[in-house]
């Protein structure tokens, strides 16, 4: 398997089977709309708007025509100027795990090899994310910053979030994601300490 490209932009898929074949080509956060969910899923709706604004993101839909009005409806949510287009071929066919293909009888972004996939996303300009200096943010780090684990830490993880104004609800493994991507170990030690939340 070639090695995976280290993307610094947010990329953004349809569901969970895109997430797993992307995140197995490139090394950066990658984060699903669980297909037309997004529409009412206010959280993550702002999660996109703030990290697009931090980081950039990148639209992954499918080539169909569900693909493109989940498209059109985040690149209005996060705004132009902060969103990037990777586009796929449309290829007749069904993935592998379906016992018959989808509406339009098109391959989604999981039913594509991995250097299409990349192509696509170098061709949308894809920036190439430097190597983060520092240790990366652990679940170790949560648990011995009271966000996780421990008595009282949904709320103080509740107020840590709203301060840095991300949504509230993130799980544990959203929450490392998210914080390594945006924030160094030591910055986030910083604002543990000096706020109580």
């Amino acid at each position: 398997m070639s090695e995976k490209i280290r993307i610094e932009q947010v990329i953004v898929v349809e569901g969970r089977y895109d997430a797993a074949v992307v995140s197995s080509v490139v090394d950066g956060l990658v984060l699903t709309t669980d297909g037309f969910a997004i529409y009412k899923d206010k959280e993550t709706q702002a999660l996109l708007k703030e990290l697009g604004r931090k980081r950039g993101v990148i639209l992954f839909t499918d080539p169909d025509a569900a693909g493109f009005r989940i498209r059109n409806f985040l690149s209005n949510l996060i705004g132009q100027n902060y969103v990037k287009q990777a586009y796929i071929p449309a290829v007749q066919g069904k993935e592998s795990r379906k016992q018959h293909p989808g509406k339009e009888g098109l391959l989604g972004v999981e039913g594509l090899p991995a250097e299409v996939l990349k192509k696509a996303l170098l061709d949308a300009g894809a920036v190439s994310a430097a190597a983060r200096a520092g240790r990366s943010i652990t679940y170790t780090d949560l648990f011995q910053w009271g966000l996780s684990g421990t008595a009282g830490s949904q709320e103080y993880r509740h107020n840590f979030l709203k301060y840095l104004g991300l949504p509230p609800r993130l799980s544990k493994k959203a929450l490392c994601q998210v914080l390594n991507q945006l924030y160094t170990y030591e910055e986030i030690q910083a604002i543990v300490l000096e706020n109580k939340f």
